[in-house]
């Protein structure tokens, strides 16, 4: 490789010697929905860091929103990042299934939304609160810290607990 060219070429860690030219605007780190999102990894791989999206919803909103899955997060323009967030904030207007959606008739309003974020957060610790309140069973392991979904706990999850058996003497 000649020095003049050394400027430009970033060379990878792997093995074998690949060529991956950066842009002069990359972003290393992006700013969305009160979230960091990491500009190395690919876009939809980077939405995931969103509380409240997964793959398969920022894949879905990559495509409707006209981007390539396979850019890196880090190239792209704030005009691109806002019709993407205008997407997750509102999917039903842009024909993503209803079921396709994490909040599924909200026991409060009734309606079909995407909690994403801040708004995630709450809602979940709504919910719990809302189980510990009625006191059901779910509500009672959470309240106790056990687990929840029908785990053995018998041997396992004693992390933090006092393990053993005290003698008798």
């Amino acid at each position: 490789i000649n020095a003049e060219y050394m400027g430009t070429i970033r060379l990878s860690s792997r093995s074998k010697m690949t060529l991956a030219l950066q842009p002069d605007d990359f972003q290393h780190i992006l700013r969305v929905l009160n979230t960091n999102l990491d500009g190395r990894r690919k876009v939809a791989y980077a939405l995931t860091t969103i509380r409240g999206i997964g793959r398969r919803f920022a894949i879905l909103c990559c495509k409707k929103a006209d981007i390539d899955l396979q850019r890196r997060a880090g190239t792209l323009s704030q005009e691109e990042l806002s019709r993407i967030v205008a997407i997750m904030q509102n999917p039903t207007q842009f024909k993503i299934p209803l079921w396709f959606l994490n909040r599924k008739k909200d026991p409060k309003d009734g309606k079909f939304l995407q909690a994403i974020s801040s708004a995630w957060d709450s809602r979940v610790r709504e919910d719990l609160e809302k189980l510990k309140k009625i006191r059901c069973n779910r509500g009672l392991r959470h309240m106790w810290g056990l687990r929840v979904r029908g785990q053995h706990t018998k041997t396992t999850g004693r992390r933090g607990r006092t393990v053993g058996v005290s003698k008798k003497k």
